[in-house]
């Protein structure tokens, strides 16, 4: 190993950043064999870690990914989670070596001496830890990176296009996927505004109104289902349902409305904000006329919780996986976001309290103040619920130590009514963006205004569009969280800079098919239904982005775009291949000929799928059939990698009565390699089977 790093010949570029540091150095074999350098600024909460493989598989780049969420840890793609998600493995493929950032502030707060500057945080802190990995790579290396890249989801995907737009003299591409937010004019110093707050607020609502009628409604509009999910609503709950459609959930997704993870996670971290900020929205939702707390109390206030109750037990994130009491399907969902949490090295973390004599009302996203005990004063809110437990979240103080110090016995004061006030926030909150066009008439808001509000400034600044270099963003047609229209926002702030010419040569979006915000191996599954049977792991395309970045920045060659459409709220893609584009197989599948058939028992169903690549996205190498909803997909067609386009047919015998859907899951990948482990670019299509006793025709 090298000679210990000289940071004395650092001179930072940002005058907010004192001298650099090392604080640990030292060669590490997990999760794959490097260097690892870590340390941060002077004077401030910036920290970094430069992971930095063996010279001779470098390939002379620095790949930077940036965490989701508010980030605030410099070690995340080297844990569990972050390497499942490429991680330093992916980065040594694409010839680099990777640079982590906690992005200027640790956990969840903010570095008291920059206090809320959203330029820091959203792409200050990366460029200038970016900077000096470049001098660290030099020494260790002989030679600077040749290029930089920067990319992320999720949160990363909000700050991954800030980077590119404010340091254009650090990297030369950015991919985004699932980003989102707002568009101001460069330079942007302001928090982001995000659709997404008054967007999970419709959501939270048409949850709590429909949660006894999910069931029908997520058949509706699952293959071979009536598709309307309508059906058997009241007034009411078709106004809420109609409203979340117009302003972009994606149909098709409507298990994880009644599946709420990372979306009840932005309430619990700004749930505090949004009350400082507006306590007169709060106020008035009860007491004035033109909202519904005042108007309809009658749809509200069978919800209503405000009680003092006492802690019966506090449970850490392991024993929520491993307790017995906690085995029980409806504790399926939380333990999904516990299992999430054990992977960064969470377990201990006491995670939910239960609660004694708690009674009737609407617990999700409950505020709970804690009244005695060590932890008096602390307020979280309610991001998971089951029987008795609680799952609590917050701001600050609150997330970093969830129960810490709550004891058996203390009081806890839980109140819901900011919660339900928040669930018809996208009323009285409308944005410019073409998403709340419905809640408008003639171009004025429908209902009573408030100043639409900011989000932490955790999450950085708005949108220019005035980027240098190349930007590919991957949006996802299914993504419950930064729903479809999202994907648009920064297509529409480049063209707004710089025309058709500039976006055409510097920004290119691809839409993944079937992908949800987190893959489906972190979801929990529907009854009878895994997750990954209506759902792909999106990584893979994500990698192969990365690729296709890169050769567009060095070679010139651009990545292939996405055709499609808007109407009603809804992203619409071509079933041609050749139409679409992109890099994802078409699929489609039937059941005896159609997308549902009725069948008796004992009788076989003849079961066909049609899958094409769209050219130059390279051929199919893998085909397979998952036909009971377990998500193992055992069936598997012989496939040579030679073909673009197939059409395939099996049967199967189903032996008892059940309603059944069949599902294709196709792989494309670029070289035809049927052997590849990386970069099978996957796409699923599904039909349902109906299996009756006695003797029926095809429906």
């Amino acid at each position: 190993m090298p000679d210990a790093i000289d940071c004395s010949s650092y001179s930072v570029t940002d005058p907010y950043f004192g001298p650099p540091y090392v604080d640990r150095d030292g060669w590490r074999v997990e999760p794959y064999p490097h260097r690892s350098v870590h340390g941060g600024f002077a004077d401030c909460d910036t920290r970094f870690t430069v992971c930095l493989p063996a010279a001779e598989e470098w390939g002379g780049r620095l790949v930077m990914p940036l965490e989701g969420a508010h980030a605030g840890h410099e070690d995340f793609f080297g844990g569990a989670l972050g390497a499942a998600m490429g991680g330093l493995e992916l980065t040594v493929r694409l010839g680099g070596y990777m640079v982590e950032t906690n992005m200027g502030h640790i956990g969840d707060d903010v570095d008291p001496r920059a206090g809320e500057d959203p330029t820091l945080y959203g792409w200050r802190a990366a460029a200038e830890c970016a900077r000096f990995s470049k001098h660290v790579a030099e020494q260790v290396y002989g030679i600077a990176p040749h290029h930089a890249y920067v990319w992320g989801g999720s949160g990363g995907g909000r700050r991954s296009p800030l980077v590119l737009e404010n340091a254009p003299d650090v990297f030369d591409g950015a991919l985004p996927f699932m980003g989102g937010g707002d568009v101001a004019p460069f330079p942007a110093t302001e928090p982001v505004q995000g659709a997404q707050v008054m967007s999970f607020a419709c959501m939270f609502n048409v949850q709590r109104l429909l949660r006894d009628v999910m069931g029908p409604l997520v058949d509706a509009t699952a293959p071979g289902g009536s598709g309307d999910p309508f059906a058997g609503l009241t007034t009411h709950q078709r106004e809420e349902l109609a409203s979340l459609y117009r302003q972009g959930f994606p149909r098709g997704d409507e298990f994880m409305i009644g599946a709420p993870m990372g979306q009840i996670w932005l309430w619990t971290s700004i749930a505090e904000r949004l009350v400082e900020a507006d306590p007169d929205y709060f106020e008035h939702f009860w007491t004035r006329p033109g909202y519904v707390g005042h108007d309809h109390p009658e749809v509200v206030a069978g919800d209503v919780l405000d009680a003092v109750v006492r802690v019966r037990r506090v449970v850490t994130v392991g024993e929520l996986l491993t307790d017995p009491a906690f085995a029980g399907p409806e504790y399926t969902l939380m333990r999904a976001t516990a299992g999430i949490m054990a992977g960064s090295g969470a377990r201990d973390l006491p995670y939910a309290v239960e609660l004694a004599d708690l009674p009737d009302g609407y617990r999700l996203g409950a505020g709970m103040r804690v009244l005695g005990g060590e932890a008096a004063g602390r307020r979280l809110y309610c991001s998971g619920t089951a029987g008795g437990l609680m799952v609590g979240d917050g701001q600050g103080e609150a997330n970093a130590l969830r129960f810490a110090g709550l004891r058996a016995g203390d009081e806890v004061q839980v109140d819901n009514r900011d919660f339900l006030a928040f669930c018809y926030f996208h009323r009285h909150h409308v944005m410019t963006d073409a998403q709340f066009d419905s809640l408008r008439s003639a171009g004025s808001p429908v209902y009573p205004q408030h100043p639409v509000p900011r989000m932490s400034p955790l999450m950085g600044v708005s949108y220019t569009g005035h980027l240098q270099g190349k930007l590919l963003w991957i949006h996802h047609t299914h993504d419950s969280s930064l729903w479809p229209g999202q994907g648009l926002v920064y297509r529409g702030a480049v063209l707004a800079d710089q025309g058709a010419e500039g976006a055409a040569e510097r920004f290119r979006l691809q839409w993944t098919e079937n992908a949800e915000h987190i893959p489906p191996t972190y979801l929990p599954g529907a009854p009878g239904r895994a997750s990954s049977t209506w759902l792909v792991d999106y990584f893979p395309v994500v990698e192969q982005g990365l690729a296709d970045l890169m050769r567009w920045v060095e070679e010139g060659v651009p990545p292939a775009a996405t055709t499609f459409s808007v109407a009603d709220g809804q992203i619409r893609l071509p079933a041609a291949a050749a139409e679409r584009g992109g890099v994802q197989p078409v699929v489609s599948v039937s059941a005896a000929g159609h997308p549902r058939a009725e069948v008796p028992v004992g009788r076989p169903v003849e079961l066909e799928v049609r899958a094409e690549v769209p050219p130059g996205g390279g051929t199919i190498v893998s085909v397979e059939w998952d036909l009971d909803g377990s998500g193992t997909f055992p069936v598997r067609h012989d496939v040579d990698g030679r073909d673009s386009a197939v059409s395939l047919a099996t049967n199967h015998t189903y032996d008892r009565p059940g309603t059944y859907f069949v599902t294709a899951r196709v792989c494309a990948h670029r070289e035809g390699d049927t052997a590849a482990r990386f970069r099978r670019i996957p796409n699923l299509a599904s039909a349902r089977v109906v299996v009756i006793e006695g003797t029926t025709g095809e429906a």
